[in-house]
């Protein structure tokens, strides 16, 4: 099958870990004496838990796909299934996708901050899209995306404080790190195919009902009633609803 579909020789053979042996051995010995180079790279993957028990049907927990992504985003699904290292045990557990969720906003919210502050400047799209050399080793070190996200991670956080000390020549350059990492990894939540996720009926009424409130707030400020405009920022961090005022206008992110 492997001859017909992909030829004598091909780069990568996938599996779980628990075919390695006997048979991807027994594989790997038959193409040999048949005389096929055959795979260049065998990669095997971790298995699933569910909280701590490998997930199997004779147990029960299974989990599907279908009932996966009634869960969370699809990005979000994605992030949490490649932030592990793939020869590792991926544990599902309750409050898993809460963590991807978090982790991935925290991406999101700087990338939108940092496109939302330098529109218009000088500094709009003056980064090229170049991973940094510590991301780039990591995925080179068989695939150690954990260290990699760490490495985002890192420059997420510097491109906040660089926004919030003005210095948008430093954002900019930030900004084209983090979507050339999250490119790579295919979590850019910039990228087209992930902009429908946002548009769910729920996502639509609490951005109407936020802008309508970030509306009567402009307009308290403007009249200088600002016990009225304190209340609205109270009441929306109340609700886990952070604001951010800068020269383009006042905006939102979900804390």
């Amino acid at each position: 099958m492997a001859t017909r579909y992909l030829g004598p020789q091909f780069d990568i053979h996938g599996g779980g870990l628990d075919l390695r042996f006997p048979h991807h051995e027994n594989e790997l010995a038959q193409s040999s004496a048949a005389g096929l180079p055959f795979a260049n790279h065998w990669v095997h993957n971790g298995l699933v838990n569910v909280n701590g028990q490998k997930m199997s049907k004779s147990l029960g927990n299974s989990i599907f796909a279908s009932e996966f992504l009634e869960e969370a985003r699809p990005l979000v699904i994605r992030y949490y299934l490649g932030a592990a290292h793939y020869r590792s045990t991926l544990d599902y557990h309750d409050g898993a996708l809460i963590e991807a969720e978090a982790a991935l906003e925290r991406i999101e919210v700087f990338l939108d901050r940092a496109e939302r502050r330098l529109e218009g400047t000088q500094f709009a799209g003056l980064g090229v899209e170049l991973v940094p050399v510590e991301f780039a080793e990591a995925m080179d070190d068989d695939l150690a995306i954990p260290q990699a996200l760490a490495v985002l991670h890192d420059q997420v956080r510097a491109g906040n404080a660089a926004l919030d000390a003005e210095d948008l020549g430093g954002a900019a350059v930030i900004q084209s790190k983090v979507l050339a990492m999250a490119e790579v990894l295919g979590i850019n939540p910039m990228a087209v195919e992930w902009h429908t996720a946002a548009h769910d009926p729920a996502s639509v009424a609490l951005a109407t009902l936020v802008e309508k409130l970030l509306e009567d707030r402009a307009a308290a400020r403007k009249e200088r009633d600002f016990t009225s405009a304190d209340r609205i920022r109270d009441e929306l961090a109340a609700a886990g609803i952070q604001i951010e005022d800068t020269p383009t206008g006042s905006h939102w992110s979900l804390e």
